[in-house]
C-alpha cells in the first residue's frame, strides 16, 4: 500500500490502482467479512476519486518548476498530517509540504506563497484528491489490521 501512496506522488505510477490491488490481495488472504467490506468500500472510494480527477482541469506541469523534492515534501506532509490530525490533516500537510519546499528553494515567504498557489492550481488539486482517497483506504486498512480483522 505504501508503494501505491508513493505512486500518487510520482507521475506515471498508478497509485490508486496499486492501493486497490494491495487491498484485494489482503482481502483474498484474510477472507473475513470485514476484509470484503473494506474491499468494496475501497473500490467505491477509488472509483469516485477517479471520476473527480477526470472532472478537474488537466494538469499543467510544464514551466512551474515542480521538482521531485517538492513532490516528496508534499507527500510526506500529507502523510504526517493524515496521522497527526486524522483524515483532514492531509490537506494542510500537503499544502504545507509544498510551501516548505518552495520556501527553501526560493528563500522567502512571498515567492514561496506565489509558487505554492501556482502549483496547487496547476496540479495540486488533482494529486491531493487522489492522495486523500488513497489515504482513506490505507487508513481504513490500518484500522482493520489493528482491530484484528
Amino acid at each position: 500500500m505504501l508503494l501505491g501512496l508513493l505512486g500518487v506522488i510520482v507521475p506515471g505510477v498508478p497509485g490508486p490502482w496499486l492501493v486497490w490491488a494491495a487491498m484485494l490481495w489482503w482481502s483474498l488472504h484474510v477472507q473475513t467479512g470485514l476484509a470484503w467490506f473494506l474491499l468494496v468500500g475501497a473500490t467505491a472510494v477509488l472509483l469516485i476519486i477517479q471520476v473527480i480527477v477526470w472532472l478537474l482541469p488537466n494538469r499543467r506541469l510544464r514551466g512551474l518548476g515542480i521538482t521531485r523534492r517538492m513532490a516528496a515534501s508534499a507527500g510526506l506532509g500529507a502523510l504526517a498530517g493524515f496521522f497527526l490530525l486524522p483524515v483532514i490533516g492531509a490537506v494542510p500537510g500537503f499544502v504545507g509540504g509544498i510551501y516548505g519546499s518552495e520556501r527553501l528553494r526560493l528563500g522567502g515567504h512571498g515567492p514561496a506563497m506565489a509558487s505554492t498557489r501556482a502549483v496547487m492550481r496547476a496540479a495540486g488539486t488533482s494529486v491531493l484528491v487522489e492522495l486523500m482517497g488513497c489515504l482513506l483506504v490505507v487508513g481504513a486498512w490500518v484500522g482493520a489490521v489493528l482491530a484484528g480483522g
